[in-house]
């Protein structure tokens, strides 16, 4: 499969599959990795102030 396969635009779409393939998990895998696990346990992943968050909704909730 080292054969080259140019797209109209000269890029050559065996080369985009190979560093696709190791650049680690895809857009789509991580999003059916999240459904799967409901989210649950991502938390590292962000730097939203979940405490923030509650309060923010809570005064809100007041205020109408």
């Amino acid at each position: 499969m080292n054969e080259e396969q140019l797209a109209a635009s000269g890029t050559n779409i065996n080369e985009v599959k190979r560093k696709n393939a190791e650049a680690g998990l895809s857009y789509n895998e991580v999003k059916e990795l999240l459904a799967q696990t409901g989210g649950h346990g991502t938390a590292k992943y962000s730097d939203t102030n979940s405490e923030e968050v509650k309060a923010e909704i809570t005064q809100s909730l007041r205020n109408q």
